[in-house]
């Protein structure tokens, strides 16, 4: 197995709906391969991290000055890239 053959096979691993015989060589190249194991720790923590977190409120003055900040920023790059395309 390949690196970006265990890529591909990530996602159904960390599901767990991956076939037997997958599994296996998806678990034998972990052994030797640290990147890969790096990958799937990394992953793996970043969603238990993100399953334990809580919603953070943010206040109605705060929100809405990051939103117009959001859309002053989105039309003002979506005029560059008018610009660009004439």
């Amino acid at each position: 197995m390949t690196c970006s053959e265990f890529l591909k096979e990530l996602t159904d691993y960390l599901d767990g709906v991956i076939d037997a015989p997958t599994r296996a060589e998806l678990e034998e190249h972990l052994h030797w391969c640290h990147n890969c194991y790096v990958v799937l720790s990394t992953t793996q923590r970043t969603i238990q991290i993100y399953r334990e977190s809580h919603l953070y409120e943010l206040p109605d003055n705060l929100r809405d000055r990051l939103r117009s900040a959001i859309m002053s920023k989105c039309k003002s790059h979506g005029a560059k890239g008018d610009k660009e395309k004439a």
